[in-house]
């Protein structure tokens, strides 16, 4: 999904060694930890970014709209259901996936974090719009930029109805950096209880960062 050197920028250095400062892509200006990331539309490569070249694409059609600027909100929905049907008809073969549209390509994209790296799967549109796509969230969903970050609870404690999924609207460096704990922490074939202390804690933390969407109106009574 990204390259290498993409990816790298979310991964801890190691502790001899100094973190490596980060540079704009476009000017070479130096940049905080905390900085505007641009997506490469063609090559689906993220690339960091300086404040002033970050607001030169706020506009989508900046740049004949070959970048795009990741935006910062993430949203959360309360009515969100996936059951298990739903999920088994993805082909997602761990409980963790995140979903966005390619505009280059007009197509959509599975997308699950692993110790190898961020692993596409195929992704049917009947089994995306009856899923995780036909709810409110995917309707806000920005081509390239944004994700559908869908995860299952790996206990199990959905009830009779499945195990529980939550999804939240992230911007796509987020999933990026999902994918880069996996790759630092993971252990053995279940992950390990590093790897999911991490992992739980990066969810609360985009739980915490979260805004809601309001519930969902009741059906209009028929005539």
């Amino acid at each position: 999904m990204a390259s290498l050197s993409s990816l790298r920028r979310f991964l801890a250095d190691p502790p001899d060694q100094a973190p490596a400062q980060e540079v704009c892509e476009l000017c070479a200006t130096p940049v905080p930890a905390r900085h505007p990331h641009l997506v490469q539309v063609a090559e689906r490569r993220m690339i960091c970014a300086c404040g002033p070249c970050g607001f030169l694409f706020d506009n989508p059609g900046a740049g004949g709209g070959g970048y795009r600027r990741v935006p910062d909100r993430y949203l959360s929905d309360p009515d969100f259901r996936l059951s298990d049907a739903q999920w088994d008809a993805l082909q997602i073969p761990v409980g963790m996936a995140f979903f966005l549209r390619n505009s280059a390509q007009q197509k959509l994209i599975a997308c699950y974090p692993s110790p190898a790296g961020a692993t596409e799967s195929e992704l049917g549109l009947e089994a995306w719009t009856a899923g995780a796509g036909g709810g409110r969230l995917a309707a806000e969903l920005e081509p390239d930029v944004e994700a559908l970050l869908v995860r299952r609870d790996k206990a199990g404690s959905g009830g009779a109805q499945g195990r529980a999924a939550e999804c939240l609207l992230v911007p796509i460096d987020a999933c990026y950096r999902l994918v880069g704990l996996v790759r630092l922490h993971w252990r053995g074939f279940d992950g390990g209880a590093e790897a999911w202390r991490e992992i739980d804690g990066f969810f609360e933390a985009l739980r915490a960062e979260a805004r809601p969407l309001a519930p969902a109106a009741p059906p209009e009574p028929e005539a």
